[in-house]
């Protein structure tokens, strides 16, 4: 009785915390930092913006503030993107004014940090964070280390795609003042942000539930996208930046496609989920007939991008034919391998 009343005495009661007790002075520093850049941004360019762009700026700060602090990552991540970018931008600069061609000439720019250059290593990071993800689910010894590997690329990969986006952002406006606009606004940009939005939700859960066994299965969507990307840059060349159509222009659309894609990266996460679950669940069937559905079932999930291919000619016809070639031996690999798989994936109540 005396231990327990000595113990009771002795905690820390911390009920009904505070949101602002909780705040360490990295936090802070965070909230002083994105307030002081988002008055920067007001007082430099309030004149060039009507009624609902400064709305938009004065509560992105808040905002963004707000997602630092629920999801702590996010603060390293959003100052990493901005200080490379605001490195990108100010090697654009040659007396004062932006010049395009420097993209070509200046070293950082040219292999890592101009839009084209930060979006192509995203796609690199990615492909490489789906394949140490899926090392680590079949290997005995290192999966732990290999998986982690996995998980540092894949957010390497995301900050890649947002530097390349807002570098993208600045770019638009060296082509043309009428042609700059926010990177969301056609489907090589739409892409993009699909591929790092749907990274990062993955990446979230993967800390709130403390495994990374899921990573093979939600990376392989977005390499999916990838390969989507790659193709529409090859076939159409779309990663140059071209004026909107009038219909584009609206900013009704900046506001609907990115709250489309938040839908689309989770259902994109929710859709591989489910496949890992029966996955797992099937894990000691063994009558093919059984398993043929959940194969049909995993190539339709990986064919998601062929939805948005439009008038593909012949000359592209063997792209597809190595992604459908492909598409059927990670499905396949995935239903041989099920019971090892099956025996790294969490318990299917948290599934």
């Amino acid at each position: 009785m005396n231990t327990a009343t000595s113990t009771a005495s002795n905690a820390t009661i911390s009920l009904n915390e505070g949101m602002f007790s909780r705040r360490n002075w990295f936090d802070w520093l965070f909230a002083a930092i994105v307030a002081a850049g988002g008055l920067f941004a007001f007082q430099r360019y309030a004149a060039y913006m009507d009624v609902y762009e400064k709305g938009i700026l004065l509560a992105a700060v808040p905002s963004l503030v707000a997602l630092g602090w629920f999801w702590r990552p996010l603060r390293t991540l959003m100052l990493v993107v901005a200080a490379a970018a605001l490195l990108a931008i100010a090697s654009y600069q040659i007396d004062g004014q932006g010049q395009l061609a420097r993209a070509e000439s200046v070293f950082w720019l040219k292999y890592f940090l101009s839009s084209q250059s930060a979006i192509l290593w995203m796609c690199v990071l990615f492909f490489m964070s789906t394949a140490f993800y899926w090392l680590g689910m079949a290997s005995r010894g290192e999966g732990a280390t290999l998986s982690l590997i996995g998980s540092r690329l894949a957010w390497v990969a995301v900050g890649m795609a947002l530097i390349g986006t807002m570098v993208r952002w600045y770019e638009s406006y060296l082509v043309g003042v009428d042609v700059g606009h926010i990177p969301v606004s056609n489907l090589y940009e739409v892409f993009v942000l699909f591929c790092w939005i749907t990274a990062l939700f993955y990446l979230y859960y993967e800390q709130h539930y403390n495994t990374r066994a899921l990573g093979a299965f939600v990376l392989l969507v977005v390499s999916a996208a990838v390969g989507f990307l790659l193709w529409y840059t090859v076939a159409r060349e779309a990663q140059e930046i071209q004026p909107l159509v009038p219909a584009l222009k609206s900013w009704w659309m900046k506001l609907h496609v990115p709250a489309n894609f938040i839908g689309y990266g989770t259902f994109a996460l929710s859709a591989m989920v489910a496949f890992a679950y029966l996955i797992k669940q099937q894990a000691g069937e063994t009558r093919w007939t059984k398993l043929a559905p959940l194969g049909v079932l995993g190539l339709v999930l990986c064919f998601e991008p062929l939805v948005f291919r439009q008038g593909a000619g012949q000359s592209n016809l063997s792209f597809w034919m190595v992604y459908f070639g492909v598409s059927t031996l990670a499905v396949g690999g995935i239903l041989f391998g099920r019971r090892r798989i099956a025996a790294k994936l969490p318990p299917l109540e948290l599934l």
